[in-house]
């Protein structure tokens, strides 16, 4: 199984969203980056990223995005492939 990454916070419905469905695709361990308890961690996120916003997902070294573009990466049948790892 791949390392999954998530810089989430407590509250975003979409970082609950992305959670489940990694876990709906087997995932067991996400490792969480938790901005909201760690607000310098956020500048962190935005220079590796280049976005602002959460979450953003990394399977392995690859950034995937956010939750949009996980679910469009596991309905055009990409998802799969990189968490099998």
């Amino acid at each position: 199984m791949a390392k999954v990454t998530m810089y989430s916070t407590a509250v975003c419905p979409y970082c609950i969203n992305a959670e489940r469905l990694l876990t709906s695709k087997g995932v067991t361990d996400i490792n969480k980056v938790r901005i909201d308890l760690q607000p310098e961690l956020r500048n962190e996120m935005m220079q590796k990223t280049g976005r602002r916003t959460v979450p953003q997902i990394y399977i392995d070294d690859r950034h995937i995005g956010g939750f949009d573009d996980l679910r469009a990466l596991d309905l055009a049948g990409g998802l799969d492939p990189l968490l099998a790892l």
